[in-house]
């Protein structure tokens, strides 16, 4: 009886929250931008969707990660970010929303403070050259998802196979997913990250 009673006052305790700071490495991940307003973008409206965007590769987010899990929603002091500061994203994010939203989910785990969190992620973004090859596709094309890795790699030879993984969703390139150090030095992922798309026809939207 008293196991009993001992399992379920565990049980009842709140899980404790995720410390900001405590992590062990960053994934970067980028979005390809046409495939996801295909996807959904363009039924929500997005700006990033409209017809002058000129959007490819996108931040997504820089995800503070374990070596399995990852920390979010963490509790800060810090003051919320400004409409200014997450407008200022927009140029590599899509919208100012998406920046809004990363922020409360992951870059509250950063142990950084907006401003701070948010030129990490743009030099994160910066560090790893982005394959011009795809921005010269004037129609949608199918191909192996392994193509946009070994781009990625072509173009950043500190990028090892482990270190970069591509995500799929619906039959379509969905990521690029970069693993990073602290410092942001590509690193091998952790085992739950490296999950690579296999599909050997995978849709591939053309930028507008």
């Amino acid at each position: 009886m008293f196991k009993w009673m001992t399992a379920l006052t565990l049980l009842a305790q709140p899980l404790a929250a995720d410390e900001a700071g405590d992590f062990d490495y960053y994934v970067m991940a980028l979005s390809w931008s046409p495939n996801w307003c295909d996807q959904e973008g363009r039924a929500r409206n997005s700006p990033q969707c409209a017809p002058d965007a000129d959007y490819g590769w996108v931040l997504h987010g820089l995800w503070p990660q374990y070596e399995n899990g990852y920390p979010q929603d963490c509790q800060v002091a810090y003051t919320p970010p400004s409409r200014r500061q997450t407008a200022a994203m927009a140029d590599i994010m899509g919208t100012s929303g998406l920046a809004w939203y990363q922020w409360n989910k992951h870059g509250t785990c950063s142990g950084l403070s907006p401003q701070a969190y948010f030129t990490l992620a743009r030099d994160a973004y910066d560090s790893i050259a982005i394959p011009q090859a795809f921005r010269a596709l004037t129609r949608d094309v199918t191909l192996p998802a392994s193509l946009i890795e070994e781009a990625f790699i072509d173009k950043n030879p500190d990028l090892s196979p482990d270190g970069v993984t591509i995500t799929c969703r619906s039959g379509a390139i969905q990521e690029a997913r970069i693993c990073l150090t602290k410092d942001l030095t590509p690193r091998d992922c952790g085992a739950d990250v490296v999950r690579d798309c296999t599909l050997q026809s995978a849709a591939f939207g053309a930028i507008n």
